[in-house]
């Protein structure tokens, strides 16, 4: 097997493919996080103030004399072993704080408006192997925050400060330092919060994005020489190490020929040779910040008759859902919209086959199309919904996750209900039902728009081709020449503004991508 030269990620071609940010948000990203918010005075309280001002608006009582505390990560080890993982620092604490530090906790007195990191001490010796810890003096310069103490003085600092006239709020009970606490109203507040980002919160997921793209763009141009699944998880890897994003916001995923019709592959050890096209679903995360990008790439540089057919579709698909984001629209709309395009689309290919109503109502196209059309990007890559719902109604009991979870006919018809219309839906199969309380897009959100088209034999066998109600409006010997596709999937990272949306994702697709993989794009 030839050997890929990997070092090839730091040639001059890269460089010139540097992350480019926004001079503002260069300016973002320098300050402490999160000093720039929008409409707030520009200190790390913003998010806390914000956090009490859910809480009050959710109908929290106890404010007057009310404390927010939060630990953050601790140091694990695996069992039986001196050994851990790496430090992933719980993303609500580091909302508050910005502090990516182990063993830390914090306090923010609300009353006082006064935020307090609690760090540990770490003797001289144990930076010998470990490195150095900032103190609590360097801390307070590194982090904007009113004081810095040890986490020795914590439980000092609570028995002096609690009494029966004060709220402790916590995430869950399990964090409580063992008084009497809220448990209930702090994370709803902090969910409700954490979905519109604001100025800092959107630099930093820009630039994941970025960097995610340009490690996408890295192995598109060198996809022609790649041999292995694990030759394009190595590339991605190492584009974005090389460009400070040394964690992933998820597994990635990089599945060839019948692995790209596995929602969640990982693996990424079976050879390309052979195959049609590869799904590389991956993005990076920076300073906590995710991003989730996919393309699906033609192996061999060109699509064949079918992989292309279905990739247009997917890309119309995406086209227009994107184009349909702006303020006040229900999200669960454009994921209709994009069913109703996949009905069209595979109607026109043969696969599907009968009346375009009937089809639709059957929602038998969920056998292609069977996840969510995207979800919230932030401090997680699935990240929070706050109360309302993306897609489902808020009694549910379904938690979006993307394409993490399945959604089938049933699901599909949870969603609307024939005969109410919609401006954004084609078809009375697929129209919205009235009176729901999903929630609707507002400036600030960044959402995915993920759509994919997959042929799954064993899942369209086992659900669709076995059940007369679905059978019937599939033609299974058209359906035979798409197995070979696997699938596509094509996703970006949207930030709705007050205008419209602005897509954060800047990884090549389309032609763009085509010309890169077969040497043929020119830069400008």
């Amino acid at each position: 097997m030839d050997k890929v030269d990997f070092d090839l990620i730091l040639d001059r071609e890269f460089d010139a493919l540097e992350v480019k940010v926004d001079v503002s948000d260069g300016e973002l990203l320098s300050k402490k996080y999160p000093e720039v918010a929008d409409g707030v005075d520009g200190t790390a309280r913003s998010h806390a103030r914000k956090v009490v001002k859910e809480l009050r608006r959710g109908g929290a009582h106890g404010l007057e004399k009310g404390i927010i505390y939060l630990p953050g990560e601790p140091t694990r080890q695996f069992e039986n072993s001196d050994q851990g993982p790496e430090l992933r620092q719980r993303r609500y604490f580091y909302y508050i704080t910005g502090v990516d530090l182990a063993d830390c906790a914090v306090t923010y007195e609300i009353s006082r408006d006064r935020l307090t990191v609690w760090i540990p001490f770490v003797e001289p010796r144990q930076a010998l192997w470990f490195g150095t810890v900032p103190d609590a003096a360097q801390a307070l310069q590194l982090y904007d925050v009113d004081d810095v103490r040890y986490t020795k003085d914590l439980t000092r600092f609570l028995n002096i400060h609690l009494d029966r006239s004060t709220t402790l709020f916590l995430l869950s009970k399990d964090q409580s330092p063992g008084i009497a606490v809220d448990t209930s109203s702090l994370r709803p507040a902090m969910d409700r919060a954490r979905v519109i980002k604001d100025a800092h919160e959107i630099a930093l997921i820009r630039r994941a994005n970025a960097i995610s793209s340009a490690a996408h763009r890295e192995i598109a141009r060198h996809l022609l020489r790649l041999r292995n699944e694990q030759d394009i998880q190595a590339i991605f890897l190492a584009a974005c190490t090389a460009r400070g994003a040394h964690s992933q916001a998820y597994p990635i995923i990089a599945g060839a020929g019948p692995n790209a019709a596995t929602l969640h592959y990982g693996a990424n050890d079976q050879p390309l040779r052979g195959r049609d096209l590869v799904v590389v679903d991956a993005g990076c995360e920076f300073r906590c910040y995710a991003s989730d990008i996919t393309r699906t790439l033609p192996i061999s540089g060109r699509f064949t008759r079918e992989s292309g057919r279905i990739h247009d579709i997917v890309q119309r698909m995406q086209d227009e859902c994107i184009a349909a984001v702006r303020p006040g629209v229900k999200f669960y709309e454009l994921h209709l919209l994009a069913a109703s395009i996949a009905v069209d689309g595979l109607l026109e290919l043969g696969i599907l086959k009968g009346e375009r109503d009937a089809v639709a109502a059957s929602r038998v196209v969920s056998a292609f199309f069977p996840h969510g059309l995207g979800h919230h990007v932030g401090l997680e890559v699935h990240d929070v919904t706050g109360d309302e719902r993306l897609l489902y109604a808020r009694g549910g009991q379904r938690v979006e996750a993307g394409k993490r979870e399945i959604l089938m006919p049933l699901e599909l018809a949870a969603l609307g209900s024939s005969g109410s219309g919609s401006s954004l839906v084609r078809s009375e199969g697929m129209s919205v039902g009235a009176g729901d309380d999903r929630q609707t897009l507002q400036p600030g959100m960044i959402v995915t728009v993920e759509p994919g088209i997959y042929f799954h034999r064993d899942y369209i066998k086992g659900y669709f081709l076995s059940r007369p109600e679905f059978a019937r409006y599939i033609d299974t010997e058209v359906l035979e020449s798409y197995y070979s596709v696997g699938g596509v999937r094509i996703e970006d990272d949207i930030l709705v503004t007050r205008g419209g949306y602005e897509n954060l994702t800047t990884a090549p697709k389309g032609e763009e991508m085509l010309d890169i993989i077969n040497g043929t794009y020119e830069m400008v």
